[in-house]
């Protein structure tokens, strides 16, 4: 089911578009790619159910999505990340109020390798040596002599911008990293290059390794299952968000963000392969 989804991702570099019923309200969703295979899934299934509604989904990163937002172009805006306080104070300046944010489900942000690859734990401070290009062969963190080929994001990506703060403390990736359009493009160079490490949203790793985290290199690796983001302990989860205007935040908009948080919405969520919301958060 994962891979089905992936692969029409990955041919979808722009948009994806679900059609129901001819003079129905239109809703546009645009941002994420790590988003793009949940929000395709959940428009096709809500279009089922709500012939009266057209959903427009379309990729581009989650500052793409958010500069969309700023400038009207989109209903929705799909971010892999927190728009940042000047994105916000750039929406408030315009508008004269702030964005609406609703967290839609929960991702464990996966580092992969190849699936030949004996590694199967790295921590904070070896992802840091190894996408800074401080560490450049596998031997130097307990694999194979073999060089280290890296493959990420652009910096239009949220997941990017995400990995960057969060697990290399803002340091500049190395030069040597190849720089892929989505999470599932990044997917298929690991799964083919043999001493490759990349990072991406929990529900493309079809096809790669899924690496345990730890914080330390003294620390526990724990492994990226729905148990532990829910408990806090995987140490890169995060919420995948919807931002709106508060202008469009209602009829078929604000309709279709309650179906996506509902228990039928978040059903999708698990099908794709992210982690819904507890009940509480939504």
């Amino acid at each position: 089911m994962k891979m089905d989804i992936i692969k029409t991702a990955a041919a979808v570099a722009a948009a994806v578009v679900v059609t129901g019923a001819a003079h129905a309200a239109n809703v546009t969703v645009k941002g994420s790619d790590t988003m793009v295979i949940l929000g395709q899934k959940w428009a096709e299934v809500y279009m089922q159910k709500n012939a009266g509604t057209t959903v427009q989904v379309t990729g581009g990163g989650s500052g793409t999505g958010i500069a969309a937002l700023l400038n009207g172009s989109t209903d929705i805006c799909d971010a892999s990340r927190p728009m940042k306080t000047a994105e916000i104070a750039d929406f408030v300046k315009k508008y004269k109020v702030r964005p609406h944010e609703y967290k839609m489900c929960l991702d464990a942000l996966s580092v992969y390798v190849n699936k030949d690859n004996s590694i199967d734990k790295l921590s904070f401070p070896q992802l840091e040596a190894i996408f800074t290009g401080k560490i450049t062969n596998w031997k130097e963190v307990g694999g194979p002599d073999a060089p280290i080929s890296l493959y990420g994001r652009e910096n239009s990506s949220g997941t990017y911008e995400f990995f960057k703060e969060h697990v290399l403390n803002k340091k500049d990736f190395a030069a040597a990293t190849k720089t892929m359009p989505g999470t599932a493009a990044v997917i298929q160079g690991v799964a083919k290059d043999a001493g490759s490490i990349g990072y991406g949203g929990i529900a493309y790793g079809e096809g790669v390794k899924a690496l345990k985290i730890s914080k330390t290199n003294d620390s526990e690796a724990i492994e990226p299952t729905e148990t532990n983001v829910l408990s806090g302990k995987y140490p890169i989860s995060r919420y995948l968000f919807n931002y709106v205007s508060p202008m469009v935040d209602k009829g078929a908009v604000a309709d279709y963000i309650t179906w996506c948080l509902s228990d039928e919405g978040q059903a999708v969520v698990k099908d794709v392969g992210y982690f819904p919301l507890p009940k509480n958060l939504r």
